[in-house]
């Protein structure tokens, strides 16, 4: 059985990440809405009103896959991301959310500047809340689409 690789680690530290975090934090707890994926990748989270949120991500070559666009799985964290701090505004009474299903659609591929998901509410139940989103690039073209069933978990 082979060894196991060296862990990988990035000079200095995870990065800051570029301001914008929600300052007082989300109902629910959630302290500024930070947390260690968010920072390394550079994603920024803002408040879009009550069932609304956008992550917003300066691409990097670091955000690239081998082909030179930027990794599903940055863009599927963007979304994800997006949708927990919605689903977050429309909880009370310390009520915290989960990803149960989320759905990406990668429309075209995206290279360089700035992205932003954008999620809303679709509907709120009394356990579940339905939401969909979109990532678009800094030219308003669209890169993706999403659909997410979130979990409402108790305190």
């Amino acid at each position: 059985m082979p060894p196991d690789p060296p862990p990988v680690t990035v000079p200095g530290g995870l990065p800051d990440g570029p301001p914008g975090g929600l300052p007082d934090g989300p109902p629910g707890g959630l302290p500024d809405g930070d947390f260690p994926l968010r920072r390394f990748l550079g994603m920024a989270m803002e408040a879009a009103g009550p069932g609304r949120a956008r992550a917003r991500l300066v691409v990097s070559g670091d955000h690239h896959n081998p082909n030179g666009v930027v990794h599903g799985a940055v863009l599927f964290a963007m979304v994800d991301t997006a949708m927990g701090h919605a689903t977050i505004t429309v909880l009370d009474g310390g009520r915290r959310c989960a990803s149960v299903d989320v759905q990406l659609r990668f429309i075209r591929p995206a290279i360089a500047g700035t992205l932003v998901a954008e999620a809303s509410v679709v509907r709120r139940g009394r356990s579940i809340v339905h939401l969909d989103a979109r990532v678009e690039d800094g030219d308003g073209r669209l890169v993706a689409t999403a659909a997410g069933t979130f979990a409402i978990l108790e305190p």
